[in-house]
């Protein structure tokens, strides 16, 4: 019962928390705190954790044994402080053991579940056996720490229960003299033995459960960790609904644990209601730069506001409905199709169809075999690519987002499909502030700005037309647009060096 109250209590805040780190890892959700929850629910069912409540006994009971006789009472003392060590050279033994065993084991259900996610190219290129072959050999790993550590722990259980077996007897023959002897009687003798073994009992259930308590200890160690790091976080006051007014200044990023820098000195200035495009060879950061607009990834330097306060200053759960936003990787959840536009939340069936027909997909979602209640399943048998996709812009534009980043929205779209999101963004154009990266030039028309990246930086920076003016005569760019000089060829520099020489 305690563990499924534990379990109850942390697990949602848990979820939030390796949500929040999942979106900050690109999606790449590591789901051992929840698994540390499971665990932790299973040590408040464990013998070994009951039994530390009874251990405090042994002192009584060694009390009650001391006042029949003061030999016992030594002889049951020496025992009880042989089994606490016993248990606390258990823990030391086996410690650092069961914390080398758990991050492998951890390590090894990580790749499988990033190998699972690209289930599909592995079984068509063959790959299957490689990745296999690959988890096998991180579960060797596994089952190399895996055996010394079983090995210390059954030989210090098997210890315990002898040293136990052993003190049970040496009690009994020093009672049994005593008896001879005329110092105390039968019933003292097989009374300090019955209270010497409930004595001793939790002490060899403890050590015999030192497993299970070590990976507790271990898993509640993490998740103090876990809970403390999203505690530290400052409770933010609410902010008025914002109108959609986007600055980003001098953004930089640089992945931790990483010397590359994606993205650098980026800036920008959008008014509500305004539209940009931005474009740029692949790897030139585009995609790094919509997630640091939508506040999801942190900047390493620099600023991204939303009508003047930084994106850090809004609570989550209050900005994310002013926010639409179709990732490059489009992924939809388990439920219906309603369900999905509705961003998982109570079916408001107004709003939801509202969202599909500015969307453009309205008859689209009429088509599917049970239109809004058509069940999405996570292997893409009923939706293709570019129906998931048209969803998502629905999900995107479901209440009344200020501010709506689509990335590679028309990557899996074919004629329709463009023609509908070129319809959408045309409507939205002047009424909600829209941020749209594409490599498509039919989508350019309907937005007020471009901003053209290069290896992570500004290449051109202004109006659609002075920017289109500055990308087809470079040397005729105009004042509003920012232009970065090009790299100059190996060989033409050394001939301008010739001829100034």
């Amino acid at each position: 019962v305690i563990g499924n109250l534990v379990s109850e209590s942390l697990s949602p805040t848990v979820a939030r928390i390796v949500i929040a780190q999942g979106a900050q890892r690109s999606g790449r959700v590591q789901s051992e705190g929840l698994r540390d929850v499971a665990t932790l629910r299973g040590l408040f069912s464990a013998q070994g954790l009951l039994a530390m409540f009874d251990a405090p006994w042994a002192i009584v009971y060694v009390a009650v044994i001391w006042l029949a006789h003061p030999w016992l009472g030594v002889a049951a003392s020496i025992a009880a402080v042989t089994m606490l060590v016993l248990a606390v050279t258990t823990d030391f033994v086996t410690r650092r053991d069961i914390e080398a065993l758990q991050k492998s084991a951890a390590g090894a259900t990580r790749y499988l579940e990033a190998s699972l996610q690209n289930a599909e190219v592995a079984q068509t290129l063959g790959m299957g056996a490689a990745l296999v072959e690959r988890w096998r050999s991180k579960n060797a790993e596994v089952s190399a720490l895996q055996r010394p550590t079983a090995s210390k722990t059954v030989a210090m259980a098997a210890a315990t229960r002898a040293v136990r077996q052993a003190v049970q007897v040496m009690i009994l023959a020093l009672g049994a003299y005593l008896v001879i002897s005329g110092e105390a009687t039968a019933g003292v003798m097989i009374a300090t033995t019955t209270l010497l073994g409930r004595a001793l009992a939790p002490v060899e259930l403890i050590v015999g459960s030192w497993r299970v308590l070590a990976e507790g200890r271990a898993a509640y160690r993490r998740l103090s960790e876990l809970l403390a790091g999203a505690a530290a976080q400052p409770q933010r006051m609410a902010l008025p609904a914002p109108r959609g007014d986007l600055q980003a200044s001098g953004l930089f990023f640089r992945p931790a644990g990483s010397d590359r820098t994606i993205l650098s000195n980026v800036s920008l200035d959008l008014n509500a209601g305004e539209a940009l495009a931005i474009i740029g060879p692949s790897g030139a950061g585009k995609s790094t730069l919509v997630r640091l607009l939508t506040g999801v990834w942190k900047p390493t330097a620099g600023t991204v506001r939303l009508d003047q306060a930084d994106l850090n200053q809004w609570p989550r759960e209050e900005l994310g409905p002013w926010l639409g936003y179709v990732p490059q990787d489009v992924e939809l959840f388990p439920g219906t199709v309603a369900e999905n536009i509705a961003r998982l939340a109570d079916v408001d069936s107004q709003k939801v169809v509202q969202a599909a027909q500015r969307a453009h997909v309205h008859e689209l979602i009429l088509s599917l075999p049970e239109g809004y209640d058509t069940p999405v399943d996570m292997i893409g048998a009923t939706l293709s690519p570019g129906q998931r996709q048209r969803i998502a812009v629905a999900r995107a534009l479901y209440g009344e987002p200020r501010l709506v980043i689509l990335d590679e929205p028309n990557s899996n779209l074919d004629g329709a499909g463009e023609l509908a999101l070129a319809e959408t963004l045309k409507a939205l154009r002047g009424n909600t502030t829209v941020v749209v990266v594409t490599h498509r030039t039919n989508l350019i028309q309907h937005v007020d700005k471009m901003l053209v990246l290069d290896a992570g930086k500004v290449q051109h920076w202004g109006t659609t037309a002075d920017v289109m003016h500055a990308l087809q005569h470079p040397a005729q760019a105009g004042a509003q647009v920012v232009a970065m000089p090009r790299p100059v060829p190996v060989g033409a520099a050394t001939a301008d060096a010739r001829g100034q020489s």
